[in-house]
């Protein structure tokens, strides 16, 4: 004769459950995970929208915890320049020249100014002064009044005067394109050396000025404020035949985006691979509108620019911008 058995007690519904839609008591365990998988894909949308408004966001929470490798900051900054290489495909040297004479002049006057007022500038220089036993015979108070401009005159004056004399009497009126004869030029030290050789000569060079400074320092590049220790650092970073390349791209771009004082962070194309990405505006379009010279509709520095180069001209001195 069967023993009767006592109905099996059905499972006991968790609490969160019961408050819920009437369930399948049956099926307590999937009644209660189905609105998991849709929260997760809510949420993933809702970071997705945030990370697209804000594209540093998925780096800052990225960070690994322990401090980056060199290999990995190598890479990193590798790639730093091939994106900076797509950006920036017309980067070229800001000062106005025809002759590697000019441009040393110009880039020794360049100091504590812009390229733009150096532009402005030497066309009137140039034309009374074209050749360095020219500009060696000058009368000192012309040559004063020609770059007061760029500021310093009086001391600029000396330096390209000097370094056109020492051109005349040891070098036969020539721009040596050897960095140790440059460097031994009055006012010419090693980045205008490089400046020189790397866009007159085509000998490769890493041109370490502010902007250079700034930005290899932002990127974890190098610790250092020390030019000649950054150049060196830069140095191993990349081949040398991408040197002179490297320095337009970055000197390009601290100029345009990544601003000393206020980078517009949410408007730099290269915002994933920035450690310091949130020291500058992040919104989109707030950081538009801090934009120079042809990335913000602007003339650039260049009466003259290259071929090639997307934004308009500067204007001549005493022309309105």
């Amino acid at each position: 004769m069967a023993v009767p058995v006592e109905p099996a007690e059905p499972p006991k519904v968790p609490a969160s459950v019961k408050s819920a839609e009437p369930v399948n008591a049956a099926e307590p365990v999937k009644a209660a995970k189905v609105s998991r998988p849709v929260k997760a894909a809510n949420a993933a949308k809702s970071v997705k929208a945030a990370e697209a408004a804000d594209p540093g966001k998925a780096v800052r929470a990225a960070k690994p915890a322990k401090p980056e490798s060199r290999l990995a900051m190598v890479r990193r900054a590798r790639k730093i320049n091939r994106e900076l290489a797509e950006v920036y495909p017309y980067a070229h040297p800001e000062l106005d020249f025809r002759s590697p004479f000019e441009l040393l002049v110009a880039t020794v006057l360049s100091a504590q100014t812009t390229d733009l007022r150096v532009n402005q500038t030497t066309p009137a220089l140039f034309a009374k002064y074209p050749t360095p036993e020219d500009l060696a015979a000058a009368v000192p108070e012309e040559v004063e009044e020609l770059i007061r401009p760029t500021g310093f005159f009086r001391a600029k004056t000396k330096s390209i005067m000097g370094l056109a004399a020492a051109l005349r009497d040891d070098f036969g009126g020539e721009v040596p394109g050897r960095l140790d004869d440059l460097v031994k030029l009055p006012g010419v030290g090693r980045k205008t050396a490089f400046v020189v050789l790397g866009n007159a000569f085509g000998v490769p060079g890493i041109t370490v000025d502010t902007h250079f400074m700034r930005l290899a320092r932002r990127w974890k590049w190098t610790e250092s404020d020390d030019p000649v220790k950054i150049e060196a650092e830069v140095a191993e970073i990349f081949p040398k035949s991408e040197w002179t390349m490297l320095s337009h791209r970055v000197i390009f771009h601290g100029r345009r985006i990544c601003h000393a004082r206020k980078p517009a962070c949410g408007a730099c194309p290269i915002a994933p691979l920035c450690p310091a990405y949130g020291e500058g505006e992040t919104d989109p379009e707030k950081a538009r509108k801090l934009l120079k010279y042809e990335k913000g509709g602007f003339p650039g520095q260049r009466l003259s620019p290259p071929p090639g180069y997307p934004g308009r001209p500067a204007p001549p001195l005493g022309a309105g911008e």
